[in-house]
């Protein structure tokens, strides 16, 4: 039987989905927050489930996140190592996935650098399919993580302004925090070089700002971008100086937001870039280690709900 709550198969990204079905990711998150913060940190919901992460991009957070997630419900868990695979003697995406589905996993865990990979992925193969990451598209774990981080701290999603800044144009964090925070009512503003912000923006109900001052103003949430300088081909800021002079966070840009404005960020940090080490260390109005944390709940919720949820559909179309 698929989850009532989730019935998706696979997560390949924020947009589409209901308030209700972003809720109950959550409150699933929720529960194994405290689960995680206990002495038994092991759920048997997924014992001989077969976990696989494979990731063609670097990751520390997003991989050792999801493998623990995996562990802690009792999967069995498969990291490739993509740069000693076959996709190095030149594999294509679609031979790794036949590859892959001829071994039967539950899972996929996936990120890739090209927008659109992970979802032709998720069309040739039988298990579920979580998007880690594809290109500038989504990131729909980390929005997740972000929004559980939100609301624990502040009780609510609806109603709340967070102010997105830094490298929007080539941010899928960003990306999929739009999709999630506008649907769950928050108002959400974005503050960035003009190089750095994709069109039609406005189309979407995302307020557009260039100055960090104007930008930040009754903010309950200040939520910092990595500058992305991997994605960028050309020159998009004059230079890391004066990018953190104008657009990265010290206390008297910050002092434009609410007094308990609530400071974020995805990872991995360019201190003094984009944000100052004093800022983001505020052990009171800092949730960037708690994001972590975090991350590990809503991975677990993700995969108990796509695993339940593929097991479902294979009983369904007749595979074992």
């Amino acid at each position: 039987m698929r989850d009532p709550g989730f019935p998706h198969r696979h997560l390949l990204g924020i947009e589409g989905l209901t308030p209700l079905e972003i809720t109950h990711l959550l409150d699933l998150s929720d529960r194994y927050v405290e689960l995680n913060r206990g002495s038994d940190k092991v759920a048997r919901v997924l014992d001989g489930r077969t976990i696989v992460n494979l990731f063609f991009e670097n990751s520390t957070r997003t991989r050792t996140s999801f493998e623990l997630a995996a562990k802690r419900l009792g999967a069995n868990v498969i990291n490739m190592q993509v740069e000693s695979s076959s996709v190095a003697k030149g594999e294509t995406l679609i031979d790794t996935a036949v590859t892959l589905n001829a071994m039967h996993p539950d899972a996929l865990c996936v990120r890739h650098p090209d927008s659109g990979a992970v979802k032709l992925l998720s069309e040739k193969v039988n298990c579920a399919v979580v998007n880690a990451g594809d290109g500038s598209h989504e990131h729909p774990t980390q929005a997740l993580l972000d929004a559980l981080t939100i609301r624990r701290r502040l009780g609510r999603l609806n109603g709340l302004l967070v102010a997105i800044c830094g490298d929007v144009l080539h941010s899928r964090v960003a990306r999929s925090n739009f999709y999630l925070l506008l649907t769950m009512g928050a108002r959400v503003r974005v503050i960035a070089p003009r190089t750095l912000i994709p069109s039609q923006l406005e189309s979407l109900g995302v307020e557009v700002f260039t100055d960090m001052n104007e930008g930040l103003k009754d903010a309950d949430i200040v939520m910092m971008l990595r500058v992305q300088n991997e994605r960028m081909r050309g020159s998009f800021i004059p230079s890391v100086r004066e990018y953190f002079r104008f657009f990265g966070l010290d206390r008297a840009k910050l002092a434009q937001a609410k007094p308990d404005a609530l400071i974020m960020h995805p990872g991995p940090m360019n201190r003094g870039t984009e944000i100052d080490s004093d800022v983001a260390d505020d052990v009171q109005r800092s949730a960037i280690r708690e994001q972590v944390e975090l991350g590990v709940a809503v991975r677990m919720a993700v995969l108990e709900v796509l695993s339940k949820n593929n097991a479902a559909y294979k009983a369904a179309v007749g595979q074992s």
